[in-house]
Formats: C-alpha cells, sequence, structure tokens
C-alpha cells in the first residue's frame, strides 16, 4: 500500500484525469466458465493500489459469488501508470477505489467522478518513527528529518499538525523519501519520521518485522487537521444517471461484503489470500482484525459519508491553496446507494 501514488496524484493527477488512458494490467477475479456468466453485468473495478485489506470487502463479496448473485460480472483491475478516477474518467471502468484527495481536485479539474462510498470511516494514517526518536507528539518533529513524498498536502499536514501543538515547522527538514520499504529508510538513518498507513505499514513493520516503532495518530490529532475519506470507492456521475440499478447492485453487494469482513475477519483474510496468494499471510491475517472495527461503527452503517467531513477537508484544502477550482462538494459524494440503514 503506497503514499507515492496517492500523494502524488494531488500535485499531478487532476489534468490527467481528462485524458482518455488505457494502460492497466487487468485481473479477472470473477469466473468466466459459469453457463450464465452471459447474462450477468459486467462490471469493472479499479484498485488504488495492489490488493490489500483496504479491498477486504471486495475480495470476500466475490469469493462468496454474492456479486453473481446480484447479477453482476465483477473484473477487478490494478492500475497500473493509469489511475481508477483516469480510467473512470475516460469511460473505461465502472467503479474506482480513490481517496478525496485526488477526487477533489479531480472533480474541480472538470472530471464527472462521485464517490459513492467510504470504505473506512476515519483517515487511519499515522507519522511512523522509531522509538528511540523520542517522536511521540507533533512539536517532537522539530529539529528531525520527515521523509516525504514531495506533495502540498504532506506539507500542509505536517505544518498544521507541528504549528498546532506549540512548534515551529520551519524546523521540521523534509528529506526526499527513497524507497516505499520504510524499514530501509529507518534502519538506515535516511530520515526520523514518515507518514505511513497504520492497518498496512505499522502493523508489518511493528507486529510482523518486531521493530520498536511509535506513531502519532492523524485521528488523534483532529482538532488540527481535517478528517477525510482515504480510500472510498467512486463511480462515475454518467454511469449514475445511465444505470443506477448497476451501481445500486454493486455498493448493497459491496457493503454486504465489508459488513462480512467486519464480523469474520479471518473470512475476509483468506478471501484476499486467495486472491492474492503473493502477500504475507501474517500480515494479511493481523491487519484484517485490526480493521475490523476501523471500517465502520456497526457493519449496517460501513460506507456512509458525512457531509460535514467532505465540506471540512475540501474548505482546508481551498484555504490552504492546494485545491484551485470548485469541486461542487455537495454533488462529490453520495449515500444514495448504500443499503438502507437499520
Amino acid at each position: 500500500m503506497s503514499h507515492t501514488r496517492r500523494l502524488a496524484a494531488l500535485a499531478t493527477g487532476a489534468a490527467l484525469l481528462l485524458t482518455a488512458c488505457s494502460s492497466a494490467q487487468a485481473a479477472d477475479t470473477a469466473s468466466s466458465a459459469s453457463p450464465a456468466a452471459g447474462k450477468l453485468t459486467p462490471v469493472t473495478v479499479v484498485l488504488d493500489w495492489t490488493p490489500n485489506t483496504n479491498h477486504s470487502g471486495l475480495y470476500l463479496a466475490l469469493a462468496n459469488g454474492w456479486y453473481k448473485d446480484a447479477g453482476l460480472d465483477v473484473k477487478v483491475v490494478e492500475p497500473g501508470e493509469t489511475s481508477g478516477l483516469q480510467l473512470l474518467a475516460a469511460g473505461q471502468a465502472d467503479f474506482a477505489y480513490s481517496v478525496a484527495e485526488e477526487l477533489l481536485p479531480a472533480r474541480a479539474a472538470g472530471a464527472d467522478v462521485v464517490s459513492v462510498a467510504t470504505v473506512i470511516e476515519h483517515n487511519t494514517s499515522s507519522l511512523l518513527s522509531l522509538t528511540s526518536a523520542g517522536i511521540t507528539r507533533p512539536r517532537d518533529l522539530e529539529g528531525k528529518r520527515y521523509g516525504s513524498y514531495g506533495s502540498d498536502l504532506e506539507k500542509a499536514i505536517i505544518s498544521s499538525l507541528v504549528k498546532c501543538d506549540g512548534g515551529d515547522p520551519s524546523k521540521v527538514k523534509f528529506v526526499p523519501l527513497v524507497s516505499d520499504d520504510f524499514r530501509i529508510g529507518l534502519t538506515q538513518n535516511q530520515f526520523d519520521a514518515a507518514w505511513v498507513f497504520d492497518a498496512w505499514d505499522t502493523i508489518r513493520l511493528r507486529d510482523v518485522d518486531g521493530m520498536d516503532v511509535s506513531t502519532i495518530a492523524f485521528r488523534d490529532w483532529f482538532s488540527c487537521i481535517p478528517d477525510w475519506y482515504t480510500p472510498l470507492l467512486a463511480t462515475s456521475g454518467k454511469e449514475i444517471k445511465d444505470d443506477p440499478a448497476t451501481v445500486r447492485a454493486f455498493v448493497e453487494t459491496t457493503a454486504r461484503g465489508y459488513a462480512a469482513a467486519m464480523e469474520d475477519p479471518q473470512a475476509a483474510a483468506d478471501a484476499l489470500m486467495a486472491a492474492a496468494p503473493e502477500l504475507d499471510k501474517g500480515l494479511v491475517t493481523k491487519s484484517a482484525q485490526w480493521l475490523a472495527d476501523k471500517y465502520a461503527d456497526s457493519p449496517q452503517t460501513w460506507g456512509v459519508q458525512k457531509k460535514a467531513t467532505w465540506d471540512g477537508f475540501s474548505q482546508w484544502l481551498s484555504d490552504g491553496g492546494i485545491l484551485n477550482g470548485d469541486p461542487h462538494v455537495d454533488s462529490a459524494w453520495t449515500n444514495e446507494f448504500l443499503p438502507p440503514q437499520q
């Protein structure tokens, strides 16, 4: 799971979204051997990275045959140089995993893309460091090296956190990340802290590799920085207009998959491992267990997005000069296709 694609996309992806691209590596995870396959509605879903536990609900629904039960023949595509939103905008995909920091600039640039569910209710990013570095709160980054991907969002987040905690952001040294393998950067003294995803990177380093690491969780500092949806599930406005029944069938079935992943994380881990056996089983199992109560407050509320979260993040990006143009945020998301709340 990489920040490179996510954070770099904010700076360069919006313009590219208006170009029709077709570069992608497809992996068909639905069987086409069934005689009934020809009667199913084909649906293409683009991941935001290689398969990982953020996608567990999708793979669990596939493994249980729930998409076929809903009349859908689902194909999963891993992005190449072309992002999921680019494929949506080009009409070459039906759904895509993405992030709010990519979707809003894309809309501001004219791409008709809409979030139909959040995969995880709150941002699970953290700043990770070796415990020996003594970084336990944002102001401790003063005089330290932050391993950076070079995005404006990254700089704004770090500066806001440090300043809000009473520190001086100008005393944080930004150094370029050489690799997404944080073990290398930390053990070879390339940086002191980096932005990671707890469900994958933190668990891998701390629980699988046994490294003594500390984290500053973004969710503990939402008084200083906004919450936002990362990742989320998106489609195009055209898809919603032309085929709302398929959108509803896919979103409701995906919600069923994530609800099941919350209730049985081992089944979710098994489904992901069956689809991507190259993954580390121990990491996948621990990650699925960690995410089980992070996807949503309850299995019945998976995917629900809030206006305040979208408005707050969009305004924060605009105030910081990161978001240029009007993304029409009220039309950027919808809960319309999620199952009725019980």
